[in-house]
């Protein structure tokens, strides 16, 4: 049974588009086959995404979901990077490096690139209805818990980038903002209670969720909904922390830089100097005074322009 963009439709009609969760919520219940693939409505699946998902999980009787890299598509344009692991691995929350690797990479995990075991969406039950979208994050999550997920190197998925995409705001998109901001709270409110649930210590929930926590933090600071100077100080301070270790002088010179920038600078201000330094890849200077290690290879989770071969 193929739990598609389709049966989703079909099923939210009754509920006056209350959002994704109330769709998963009404229809994970009347499916009958052993595996659900997910699919969104914007997105579509790459040819033979389906018989190799289902050939995952014959090999792999003890895992709960499997992932995969994808396509990116702007609008309506040829996809022109795809986004994808090095080589297949898993996912898992069996230990602390564990959920830090998991954390780094599950995009690849999200709606159109999940597959899940009906019999884990059972135990699963139901979402909470605040989730009007991003309700695939609690269900990734928990299948981590519950078996782990393999993640294949294909991409067997394109996913559509456009203006009406719900979880991707713009920098004066002050509604979506906003939204992101309530699910985020959601997530960590409602997620580690669950997964202390099926047994995952503290400890590894706390790494898993760095960097939604570090993306939550920025966010408020960069709308002005809350916090000042030390308060983005602390945020920058703990996200590298979060992602890198054994810095050498010339890093740690560098990002003592950066803190005396978040100290002095209003934190609108701080994070458009910290945009434009990232788009204009100023990062290579930064390497000319010295180097931190990733905590995560960034090198794992890859992004390669599409050759038309591939396609």
């Amino acid at each position: 049974m193929i739990f598609s963009s389709t049966f989703l439709r079909t099923v939210s009609a009754p509920i006056k588009r209350k959002g994704q969760a109330s769709a998963f919520n009404i229809a994970i219940p009347e499916l009958r086959g052993p595996i659900v693939a997910f699919l969104d409505g914007d997105d579509w699946w790459a040819k033979r995404k389906l018989s190799v998902v289902a050939e995952t999980f014959q090999a792999n009787p003890e895992i709960a979901s499997v992932g995969h890299g994808f396509y990116e598509v702007c609008d309506n344009d040829p996809p022109r990077e795809m986004i994808v692991p090095a080589n297949s691995c898993r996912f898992d929350l069996s230990s602390v490096d564990a959920a830090r690797f998991a954390g780094r990479g599950l995009t690849l995990l999200g709606t159109s690139r999940l597959s899940v075991r009906r019999d884990v969406l059972n135990r699963i039950g139901p979402i909470p209805t605040e989730l009007v979208f991003c309700a695939d994050t609690p269900i990734l999550a928990f299948t981590l818990a519950l078996g782990g997920a393999v993640i294949l190197e294909q991409p067997l998925c394109y996913y559509r980038i456009h203006a009406a995409n719900l979880c991707a705001p713009g920098p004066n998109d002050a509604l979506k903002i906003r939204r992101n901001i309530e699910i985020s709270e959601i997530f960590l409110r409602y997620i580690p209670k669950r997964l202390a649930e099926f047994g995952v210590p503290s400890e590894v929930t706390e790494v898993f969720f760095e960097s939604i926590r570090v993306d939550l933090e920025r966010i408020k600071l960069q709308s002005g909904e809350e916090g000042g100077r030390w308060r983005v100080f602390k945020t920058e301070w703990g996200r590298f922390q979060a992602y890198y270790h054994r810095p050498t002088l010339g890093y740690r010179m560098f990002e003592c830089a950066v803190g005396a920038c978040a100290l002095l600078l209003p934190p609108r201000r701080f994070y458009q100097l910290l945009g434009w330094y990232g788009r204009n890849e100023l990062g290579r200077f930064r390497n000319i005074l010295g180097r931190a290690e990733p905590k995560v290879a960034p090198s794992f989770f890859q992004r390669r322009p599409v050759a038309e071969r591939e396609l």
